[in-house]
């Protein structure tokens, strides 16, 4: 008997059998391509190794990468199997040296990992790129253990094709409360005093703690097994890349790479080897047309963790009041934040 799922529960498993729609708007690559042409804004079904073999030099902007860890796992039935050091320090070697050609002088490629193959990937990485630095985000998600530390944290490599890259910093700045507000002749110094309380927007750090595994109440959510939220990747896309550059994701997954370069104008190429997950990709790029949101990206920033009726009251208001950024360049007037609704903040507000 087929399991109904909870009227609540948004996870998208659209099994293969009823996903042929979206497998069509899929393309294979066999040939070399002269441009990006034929293969702009598409999911690419085929082995990663071969299909950038195929590609253009010197053609992509930015790489964001989230290749199987080195740990047992199975993929709709595919099973990536652990292997010795030695041999994933190879394989990774492997896949970067397949991108490194196709990268603009001034692209920049961010690599996700776990702990344990972090020890491996940052040291390859710097065979091949200016690194630049590491990332590590918290995870809420995992399971405790009996003789060891839980996992709570994954890490994502940031290096640059050399020393001539692009960084957005004000593009990825996170609006949070001002717990102490200091003042300069009675006025805010870096921070806006609003009717809605105290914010500043601040320069992001390399540990990230507002990030939400995507669960089944999430329009997001896929039944994939490793998959990033959109929010992790909209802050890699929006630092290092700019409107209408080309994103390539060469492990796509259920596609949130290619989602979130459609939501945020951004060009991209995903690559898949598997049929199933390049299914849930193109179902998901449809819904994008219709919902561009990305949870916790409001009003052009991010924001912390709990601040949903906050969230909400700026983008209601978006239209009506000026942004924190626009406003802190006054000095005689204050920003202000629209009145926030009265709703109900959940554990998974964000």
């Amino acid at each position: 008997m087929a399991t109904v799922k909870a009227g609540r529960n948004k996870t998208i498993d659209t099994p293969l059998s009823e996903g042929q729609i979206y497998l069509d708007r899929c393309i294979a690559v066999t040939q070399r391509q002269v441009d990006l042409g034929g293969v702009l804004d598409k999911t690419v079904i085929g082995d990663m190794l071969d299909v950038c073999s195929l590609l253009p030099p010197k053609s992509i902007d930015l790489i964001i990468a989230d290749p199987p860890y080195n740990l047992t796992k199975s993929f709709n039935g595919t099973t990536f199997t652990k292997k010795k050091e030695a041999d994933y320090e190879e394989y990774t070697r492997q896949w970067l040296s397949a991108i490194k050609p196709l990268l603009k002088d001034d692209a920049s490629i961010y690599v996700c990992c776990d702990w344990e193959t972090s020890l491996i990937v940052g040291k390859v990485l710097s065979e091949f790129f200016y690194v630049r630095n590491r990332i590590t985000w918290q995870r809420e998600k995992g399971r405790g253990a009996k003789a060891n530390w839980k996992n709570g944290m994954e890490d994502i490599w940031f290096a640059t094709n050399s020393n001539n890259y692009r960084f957005n910093l004000d593009a990825v700045k996170i609006r949070k409360k001002v717990i102490a507000p200091y003042r300069i002749d009675g006025k805010p110094k870096d921070w806006a005093e609003t009717k809605n309380g105290n914010y500043r927007d601040t320069c992001p750090s390399n540990f990230w703690d507002d990030i939400t595994i995507p669960f089944w109440s999430m329009a997001e959510n896929t039944a994939h097994p490793t998959q990033k939220s959109e929010k992790l990747i909209a802050k890699i896309m929006l630092a290092s890349s700019s409107k209408g550059d080309v994103v390539l994701d060469p492990f796509l997954g259920s596609g949130t790479t290619s989602v979130v370069a459609k939501k945020l104008n951004r060009h991209y190429i995903g690559i898949e080897i598997e049929a199933q997950y390049c299914v849930w990709a193109e179902q998901r790029l449809e819904m994008a047309e219709s919902n561009p949101d990305i949870q916790g990206y409001v009003d052009g920033v991010f924001w912390e963790r709990n601040s949903l009726s906050e969230q909400n009251a700026s983008s209601s208001g978006a239209k009506n009041t000026k942004s924190l950024k626009e406003c802190k360049r006054k000095t005689k007037k204050q920003p202000s934040i629209t009145e926030p609704e009265n709703t109900q903040k959940t554990l998974f507000d964000f």
